[in-house]
């Protein structure tokens, strides 16, 4: 197999792995209904605690996280097998030890495009938060780690979940560029924390004007914010 197809397929498998929809899934499976005519309207973890309730939640995030994990561990396996096949030749500036943490970056934002724009789904889907959480603890447990630490307490002070989830971002950005970390993971982080925190423009417009719900309120339908916007213009 050639190097450069080789290295597809596992961006292939990473993506696929990312896109799978599980909110929207577990909408379909256990009510009957598209998660994403409800609530935020997103296939998220948030949406489907809003929409179904608390155990499909749970269910709905582990899966997700899961999934960005997936996609690394299959990266990491992958390329260790592909580099002792006899007629593997890759360039000769890339070996192992120095090609990997690149496609281990790279298989993580596949994951995360993945989740936010799944083929399965005319390339829409969630924020990405659960899979970057996924990809972030297995590639840099510490990190993400950290930004886990960052994103409970957040919400247990506001009960927030979208500015939880970008201050989680944030923290993961700083964390990775403060820690000794490769590069590759370095870059992904970034490029992934802008990602998620760039999927969530409509709650930082929200939280701007103070109609984002906490967790336990039902999230506004698009009249009332439209609504709420008008009548905020008028004062």
């Amino acid at each position: 197999m050639d190097f450069w197809i080789a290295n597809l397929v596992v961006l292939a498998v990473a993506y696929l792995l990312g896109s799978t929809p599980t909110g929207y899934l577990a909408g379909k499976l256990l009510k009957g209904i598209d998660i994403r005519e409800h609530g935020s309207k997103s296939i998220g973890a948030t949406n489907v605690l809003r929409t179904l309730g608390a155990r499909p939640f749970w269910g709905v995030l582990l899966v997700d996280v899961l999934k960005g994990v997936a996609a690394i561990v299959f990266a990491r396996l992958f390329y260790p097998w592909f580099f002792t096949l006899p007629f593997v030749t890759p360039p000769a500036a890339l070996d192992l030890q120095t090609w990997t943490p690149w496609a281990v970056s790279l298989a993580g934002l596949a994951a995360l495009l993945g989740h936010g724009r799944s083929i399965w789904l005319n390339f829409s889907g969630g924020k990405s938060v659960a899979t970057g959480l996924g990809v972030l603890l297995a590639m840099a447990w510490p990190v993400g780690l950290g930004a886990l630490a960052v994103f409970g307490a957040v919400l247990a002070a506001c009960r927030i979940m979208s500015f939880s989830s970008m201050l989680a971002a944030l923290t993961a950005i700083a964390l990775v560029c403060a820690l000794e970390q490769p590069l590759p993971y370095r870059l992904m982080v970034i490029a992934g924390g802008v990602y998620v925190i760039v999927r969530h423009r409509a709650n930082i417009g929200r939280l701007l004007a103070g109609t984002e719900p906490r967790l336990g309120q039902s999230h506004p339908e698009p009249e009332a914010e439209a609504q709420a916007g008008t009548t905020g213009g008028r004062r």
